[in-house]
């Protein structure tokens, strides 16, 4: 496996982008998980794909994301060119314009129903782009916008119940799971980005100020992309949120089932003591009692 690291980074960009060469690389502090994350002098990043599962994202943006961006009001990422596979790293990477704002946390916005209605609006115009042509949810993408009963979603979390025994209350969970399993999707795909979590949301003066991280976008069921509904709104906001969105109940539910799988599985494949398992905690105590 190839160590991805800064002089690699910096290797990459002498061979491929020698006009580059100058402007100094640092890592992000917070690059993701998909792609190691470098800044490129003040105004680009370096994406890098950790492994050859997310190496593909990089051509998807580099086709997808410039026919996606006259659509949307809010700014997003678009490749400024690509890296190609040479001897030292065996797959494309890519370039891109750097995203002002901060990671999206509870601290950083104004208020968190302007946030609600400004994500909602986001989603709303990214599900509207004819989406004739985009490409499918599925391995790609890890079955994002694809049924909940496709893959091993069922599998997962009927193990995880099992795993965190009377830690939770099962039969709360398995209503919910199975009122997210029993619908489908059944109108035509529409646009998705995949992963609508704080780290790849940007906060501006308080305000919502970008989108990024499109790696796992595709066409399908946009009940994914409200999980964060409960992952990280509050109730009022909640239903701000899924009112505006303007979606129908067992779209709902199924992101109610998105945010629970995730929550459940976060809490038996990571360490129990880990940040990440008592923020999943949480997020089963809001499934369950709102």
């Amino acid at each position: 496996m190839v160590e991805i690291n800064t002089k690699l980074a910096s290797s990459l960009i002498k061979k491929q982008f020698p006009q580059w060469a100058h402007l100094p690389i640092k890592p992000v502090e917070k690059g993701g998980y998909d792609n190691y994350t470098f800044h490129l002098g003040n105004d680009m990043s370096i994406r890098i794909p950790r492994d050859e599962g997310h190496a593909p994202q990089v051509e998807k943006e580099a086709y997808w994301l410039p026919k996606l961006k006259p659509h949307l009001t809010l700014p997003i990422p678009v490749p400024i060119a690509k890296g190609n596979p040479d001897e030292d790293y065996p797959f494309s990477w890519s370039i891109n314009k750097w995203m002002e704002g901060d990671t999206l946390t509870h601290n950083n916005i104004a208020n968190i129903n302007e946030f609600a209605l400004d994500l909602s609006e986001f989603l709303k115009e990214l599900q509207s782009i004819d989406a004739l042509e985009g490409p499918p949810g599925g391995e790609h993408n890890y079955y994002r916008g694809c049924p909940l009963t496709s893959f091993k979603f069922n599998e997962w979390t009927l193990s995880a119940l099992d795993t965190l025994g009377n830690t939770i209350d099962r039969d709360k969970c398995l209503t919910i799971w199975n009122r997210a399993i029993a619908t489908e999707w059944t109108k035509e795909p529409v646009w998705i980005h995949g992963d609508v979590a704080p780290g790849n949301l940007l906060v501006a003066n308080g305000r919502l100020s970008a989108v990024i991280d499109f790696g796992i976008m595709a066409i399908g069921d946009p009940a994914v992309d409200l999980a964060i509904a409960w992952t990280f709104f509050d109730a009022t906001s909640r239903e701000v949120f899924l009112k505006s969105i303007g979606l129908d109940k067992d779209t709902e539910d199924r992101a109610r089932g998105w945010a629970l799988w995730k929550a459940l599985v976060t809490c038996i494949w990571e360490d129990k003591e880990s940040e990440a398992v008592n923020q999943a905690m949480k997020v089963i105590d809001v499934l369950l009692n709102e």
